[in-house]
């Protein structure tokens, strides 16, 4: 700082002459002289100067405390000389080749530095016992003093909100992406009010803590290449950007604290202090602004190699993948032990399948791709559409109408007006024989994105809008009969629109399924899912007469399902699971009982309890839980909706449930996971092993032989072989909302 002072002062005294001389000639050509300058200038370098000499001053007496420290030190290294030695010790059986790593690397990141590494043994040793942890603590050192105790987040009762103008402004701006967020929280605001009113009455009584949450939307930095936002206003996908928009409603509406973050510059300038204002006020939260000095994952300035040494001042994380993998680089090597992963929810739309997620077994069974691998609690992923039991479901929301609204667009409806699903031209390329089957019978309308041009790809006989702002696209669907994909994009917001609006949803069957073995789109994708449509919630979960699957690749089977959907009279529909009620009631079950930081984990492979909680249905086919068994303390969704099946070979437990009207629950796979459940469902396991296989427990053929799940992170609800019957754990669900068991909230 000295040097830089003097080096400034020496400049300011150059520009200083260089500004009179410029002065002097210039006033003597005018005739006078700007005395005024002068005093300015030199009072300034006065003050320069005086800041140099206290800092000159500042750094002598530094000097005297560090020549003070390093002898004090000297004498205490040849004290404990022998105390400075990388012990050897079987239970930390790296710390010396760590030491070996110290000594050659410890000036490669500055954050070394930070927690008073300096080069000598004793300090190495100190930070990979204390820091770290992979040398034992040293005897002579005092270990309550080196831990940081964190501070406690204080409970607050949280309090349902309507008024969402501060969500608003904690969202901020800049970004076509966030603008496109804002509009739509905007426009649904009224109907989170009432989701909320009717939440609250739903609850009753029960008490909610306010949690504090770091949203960090990883996708819309600049360094994942947010190529979203670019392409909000040409066309691009808003799929993505309607479910965050949704996530931010539905945690702000019941009631807690966010942080929201749309860039690493601004996770990185987060501080401990700068958390959520306690307030139990429904209409708005303030935020403290940013005061403190500390990074709010806890990180040592450096290159991310030391590990965080405070908690996460957040009770729940929720990001993506682009965020997870920045949150890593951040956190660096702490981030596979650091017990804050266990609040860290994951928006991903098309979901991580266990085998895919298990680092280990992935690498070695060939299923790494480039996501996945994080080795997390696979309910700790959350989807768009409820495709995969394994994960959460998270959803989006659906405008919902009130009996008004949708009287007037029955009346009001075309009976021969198509609109094709499709924004961007490319999706229209190679559709000219359904359009003019099509074209037979409707007026087909499109909203293709183009700038000056009409794109080549949308026949004459298209009345093309171009791209339309939500609520004129809104008031396009409401005058529709049919709204028509062309087999991508995949399992997108719009089609539910369309049913909302009263429209018919057609949609091609896929055959084969479209998977990561066959089709690009999702190769690298972490799951085997196969898709057998374009929509397949829509097929599944919702059906005709709102939505037909047909084959595209036959012209009469295509034909003939458009003078069907004509004949055919369809009301507004909406599933409840993605209205603004649906959602809310969702979360606010995820936030109140999943716990993936203090779950216990589950009973050995082959450990018995004292006495089976399983009884076999009257009919023989399946387990239930004994009504006179006691209840697993804690665990959710609760163990008393719990239906064990033994599936046919080569079916996914994922499929067998559903077969029986069930979902499959991979939370209750450690309750099955005993010798008790095969014998209880009279299978003859000449002999039972336990290992690390996605498809246990199972029972193999041939061979009589029964499997238990050695990892229970490989508990899947999903994959099959012909080689197993797998055990199935499965339960029921609330109608309109298969998130949640009947019993759930």
């Amino acid at each position: 700082m000295s040097d830089l002072l003097e080096l400034m002062a020496k400049r300011m005294d150059t520009l200083a002459r260089l500004e009179n001389s410029s002065e002097l000639h210039r006033a003597a050509s005018n005739g006078h002289f700007a005395v005024d300058r002068s005093p300015a200038g030199a009072g300034l370098m006065e003050r320069i100067q005086a800041i140099a000499q206290n800092v000159s001053d500042i750094a002598v007496k530094v000097d005297q405390i560090l020549r003070h420290s390093l002898l004090l030190h000297s004498k205490v290294s040849e004290g404990r000389r022998d105390q400075c030695e990388a012990p050897s010790d079987p239970k930390f059986p790296d710390c010396s080749g760590k030491v070996e790593w110290m000594r050659a690397r410890w000036t490669s990141d500055p954050c070394y530095a930070f927690f008073g590494v300096d080069g000598t043994e004793c300090s190495f040793l100190i930070y990979l016992s204390e820091v770290e942890w992979f040398c034992p603590p040293l005897p002579w050192r005092n270990q309550t003093a080196t831990q940081r105790a964190p501070k406690p987040l204080p409970k607050v009762q949280a309090v349902f909100r309507s008024n969402l103008s501060h969500l608003l402004e904690l969202m901020g701006s800049g970004k076509e992406s966030l603008i496109f967020m804002k509009k739509r929280t905007k426009r649904l605001t009224a109907q989170w009010a009432l989701a909320a009113q009717r939440l609250a009455q739903k609850l009753g009584g029960v008490r909610r803590d306010q949690k504090q949450i770091l949203v960090h939307i990883g996708f819309l930095t600049e360094e994942s290449g947010d190529v979203f936002s670019p392409r909000v206003l040409k066309g691009g996908p808003l799929g993505e950007m309607v479910q965050w928009a949704d996530i931010l409603a539905a945690l702000y509406v019941l009631g807690h604290g966010l942080r929201i973050t749309v860039s690493l510059k601004e996770l990185q300038s987060l501080d401990l202090e700068s958390l959520p204002a306690q307030s139990t006020s429904s209409a708005s939260d303030h935020l403290l602004g940013p005061v403190g000095a500390e990074p709010v994952v806890g990180v040592p300035p450096g290159r991310g190699s030391c590990p965080l040494t405070v908690p996460l001042p957040f009770d729940l994380v929720y990001t993506d993948y682009h965020g997870l993998q920045q949150m890593k680089q951040h956190m660096g090597l702490s981030f596979k032990k650091y017990r804050g992963r266990c609040r860290i929810r994951v928006i991903d739309t098309f979901g991580t399948e266990p085998a895919y997620n298990h680092e280990e077994y992935a690498t070695l069974h060939g299923y790494r791709t480039n996501w996945g691998y994080w080795n997390l609690n696979p309910k700790q992923f959350m989807t768009m559409f409820p495709h995969t039991p394994d994960n959460s479901f998270m959803g989006f929301v659906s405008e919902e109408l009130n009996e008004t609204e949708k009287q007037l667009i029955k009346g009001g409806k075309a009976s021969n007006m198509a609109v094709v699903y499709g924004k961007e031209a490319s999706i229209w390329k190679g559709k000219e024989k359904f359009l003019s089957i099509l074209n037979k019978y409707m007026e087909i309308h499109g909203t293709v994105y183009y700038e000056s041009q009409r794109p080549p790809e949308v026949p004459a006989f298209v009345k093309n809008h171009g791209l339309l702002p939500q609520p004129e696209f809104q008031q396009l669907l409401r005058k529709a009969k049919l709204f028509i994909g062309f087999g991508f994009p995949y399992e997108g917001p719009a089609p539910l629109e369309a049913i909302a609006n009263g429209c018919v949803f057609l949609q091609s069957r896929f055959s084969p399924p479209h998977s990561s073995l066959n089709h690009e789109f999702f190769r690298g994708k972490p799951t085997s899912r196969e898709v057998f449509s374009q929509h397949p919630y829509a097929e599944n979960f919702i059906g005709k007469p709102h939505v037909w699957t047909v084959d595209y690749n036959n012209s009469e089977e295509f034909e003939a399902a458009i003078k069907a959907i004509m004949r055919t009279q369809v009301d507004p529909y909406l599933p409840y699971e993605y209205t603004c009620e649906g959602m809310l009631e969702r979360i606010h079950a995820y936030i109140q009982h999943q716990d993936f930081c203090t779950a216990p984990g589950p009973a050995p492979p082959g450990a018995r309890a004292p006495q089976s909680p399983f009884i076999l249905a009257p009919n023989a086919t399946h387990l239930e839980w004994a009504r006179n068994a006691s209840l697993a303390a804690g665990a959710w969704p609760p163990v008393h909706s719990l239906r064990a099946w033994l599936a046919a070979a080569g079916r996914a437990c994922t499929d067998a449930c559903l077969d029986h009207g069930l979902i499959c629950e991979p939370s209750f796979f450690p309750f099955l996971n005993s010798q008790d459940a095969f014998r209880k469902l009279q299978v003859p396991c000449d002999s039972t092993e336990s290992g690390m296989n996605h498809l246990y427990p199972a029972f193999g053929q041939p061979g009589q032989e029964c499997f238990l799940q050695k990892e229970p992170l490989l508990f899947s609800c999903a994959g099959s072989s012909t080689k197993y019957r797998r055990l199935c754990p499965c339960r029921d669900f609330r109608k309109g909302q298969v998130a949640l068991c009947r019993a759930c909230l």
